[in-house]
């Protein structure tokens, strides 16, 4: 398996936008490779998005994103007021936040989103849209477990350090209390999927995020 680094282009930081359609999604789907390009000394610059965020999830949304962006070099959070479960519904709006957010900063190198065969029907919209609008970027397409059963087959990679993949878990328990109360939302079910996914990658330490890369332009 040849190894492909997320590095910045010369000695600028990596400019990362992040999208989720749920306050938890990010820190799901790509929170411990955030964690591990920061431990690795990658300095990053990040556009943290979440559609739907009100109330106590919007607390939770910014509170995620200060623990898993800690060591950031620059970290802005951009939280919606969309609603759960409807963001197909208000597709042209959604639409247009998500371009009046690429075009009001600096140009990403890499975007994290939803996988677009998720069976939840926000993330599959929020999927599409990233791929209608980030058409020059790396998108990586990150996974959530969860009833629906929808895992895939990943194609992408990220190792992680058994102390990182903890400390992820840490960090979802500690911050989304409103989703403790879901079946699925476990310590066990994020280790497992990340032990599962490093045992597919031959990850030193067992453990790795995976995502569906579906485009790359290799140089």
């Amino acid at each position: 398996m040849l190894p492909l680094a997320l590095r910045p282009p010369g000695r600028r930081a990596l400019r990362v936008t992040c999208l989720g359609a749920h306050s938890d999604d990010i820190e799901i789907g790509c929170g411990g490779t955030l964690l591990a390009l920061q431990a690795q000394g990658i300095k990053l610059e990040v556009r943290w998005v979440v559609l739907t965020a009100a109330g106590a999830r919007a607390t939770e949304a910014r509170r995620g994103a200060a623990r898993f962006l800690k060591g950031a070099q620059r970290a802005e959070v951009t939280l919606g007021a969309f609603r759960d479960g409807f963001l197909p519904f208000d597709g042209a709006a959604v639409k247009e936040f998500i371009e009046a957010h690429r075009r009001s900063g600096d140009e990403p190198d890499v975007v994290f989103t939803h996988f677009r065969h998720d069976r939840h029907q926000d993330h599959r919209l929020l999927s599409d849209l990233a791929w209608n609008t980030y058409r020059d970027q790396v998108v990586l397409e990150y996974e959530i477990p969860k009833w629906d059963g929808d895992l895939a087959v990943p194609n992408a990679f990220v190792p992680l350090p058994t102390a990182i993949a903890k400390r992820k878990v840490r960090h979802l328990q500690a911050v989304f209390a409103t989703q403790r109360s879901k079946r699925w939302f476990t310590d066990e079910t994020f280790m497992g999927l990340m032990r599962l996914r490093g045992i597919e990658c031959g990850a030193t330490d067992g453990y790795a995020e995976a995502f569906h890369a579906r485009k790359l332009r290799l140089v």
